[in-house]
């Protein structure tokens, strides 16, 4: 039976400062790295066979720093993939050392929501802005996005077609995965996984740095208590 934890990255310095951030590439706060390791604590028994994150450090942060809690002690690697130079050059020669490393995938399609026009704007000002009513509208709605941004919609096109198509596998090869992502990007997986409808996906709230398991039962996701 194969295990997959979804977590969101802990707060970034944009998310303390109130700004929204989408692909705008922030890393954590202070508080942000003390999620990401009570994080990692929460999930330091279970094995982990590889794990994926999305491009933004915030995201690369969460996963490395949860790892640091593992009881494993194995280490987190990311893989460079079609980077030219470095794709050749970063190879693992000895047998201990790969032995002892989880690869770690970084992904586009597992970014947060892009927020187009919004993106570095105070939540607060933006709402004062345009109305409380229309900003509630572009976080939260399905299908409506923020001027020149992505809906909830558009991200759950990305980022569910890369679930099914690449991390898919490996779970269905009994390899326990962990994904470190975003509020909205994991929230379009969960969506997926659950079933649940549009108007139940954007009342799903994720705790920044908490993990969310499931188990992986005759080729069903089934959600569990830590």
């Amino acid at each position: 039976m194969a295990k997959l934890i979804l977590m969101r990255h802990g707060e970034s310095m944009w998310n303390k400062l109130n700004y929204f951030t989408g692909w705008v590439d922030v890393p954590l706060s202070e508080k942000g790295v003390m999620e990401a390791f009570e994080g990692g604590k929460k999930i330091r028994e279970i094995p982990i066979d590889v794990i994926f994150t999305s491009t933004l450090i915030r995201a690369q942060q969460t996963a490395v720093i949860a790892m640091t809690q593992h009881q494993s002690g194995k280490v987190p690697v990311i893989v460079h993939e079609n980077e030219g130079r470095l794709s050749q050059l970063a190879i693992i020669h000895g047998q201990e050392a790969k032995a002892m490393m989880i690869p770690v995938y970084r992904s586009w399609q597992l970014n947060e929501r892009m927020y187009g026009d919004l993106q570095g704007l105070d939540k607060r000002e933006t709402a004062s802005r345009f109305g409380d009513e229309q900003v509630h509208i572009w976080r939260r709605s399905f299908d409506v996005a923020p001027p020149e941004g992505e809906s909830l919609e558009k991200t759950a096109a990305r980022t569910i077609p890369y679930f099914n198509e690449t991390i898919l596998p490996f779970i269905k090869n009994n390899k326990n995965v962990f994904i470190a992502a975003h509020g909205n990007s994991l929230r379009s997986i969960i969506m997926e996984l659950d079933g649940l409808t549009r108007e139940e996906i954007v009342r799903l709230e994720l705790t920044l740095g908490e993990p969310v398991i499931y188990d992986y039962v005759e080729d069903k996701f089934i959600k569990t208590l830590l």
